[in-house]
């Protein structure tokens, strides 16, 4: 299966793109999208919903995993990266990519092992999970961590959901 990871921004979008067998994980590419930031928010925003449907054509993911805003000092900063992050949404979700959505602390937890990793160790843990990826840019980096924290916490409800059907029809065998 293959799947996207983004990490969202008006200015800078990681994106990252992984495939997953079993519990195994391959890097398949990266980048960051780049808007103009002498356009107005409008043809910003045009860029990055364009740019994000060029990777996802290219790459062909079947499922999209994005980071959560968090809440700047500055209400304008976040209102506008709001706007972006919602046309990274609609991007996937136009191309009918099912979406799951990750706060910055459980991405951090899931791939470093603390929530309150800086993001020196969080590019540290996914040149080390991911070796081909080679060395990447913040941006990239978020993006490939969120696709991994996809990756597990979508093993492990797969897991979690293969147990509890096993667990059904051992109850059926018995009689219960």
């Amino acid at each position: 299966m293959r799947l996207i990871g983004i990490d969202p921004g008006l200015q800078r979008t990681g994106w990252g793109v992984l495939t997953v067998e079993g519990s195994r994980l391959r890097h398949e590419g990266h980048g960051v999208i780049v808007s103009d930031a002498k356009l107005p928010l409008p043809d910003r925003l045009r860029q990055l919903y364009q740019a994000l449907g060029d990777v996802l054509t290219q790459w062909q993911p079947v499922e999209a995993a994005i980071e959560e805003t968090f809440v700047n000092k500055n209400p304008t900063s976040t209102l506008k990266l709001g706007q972006a992050r919602g046309v990274l949404l609609l991007a996937p979700a136009m191309a009918g990519i099912p979406v799951s959505e990750y706060t910055p602390n459980l991405i951090k937890k899931s791939v470093v092992g603390t929530g309150h990793a800086q993001k020196a160790q969080v590019a540290m843990m996914v040149s080390t999970l991911l070796p081909a990826a080679g060395a990447v840019t913040d941006d990239a980096a978020d993006a490939l961590a969120v696709a991994i924290c996809h990756a597990h916490l979508r093993r492990n409800q797969q897991i979690i959901a293969q147990a509890a059907g096993n667990h059904g029809q051992a109850r059926k065998r018995a009689g219960a």
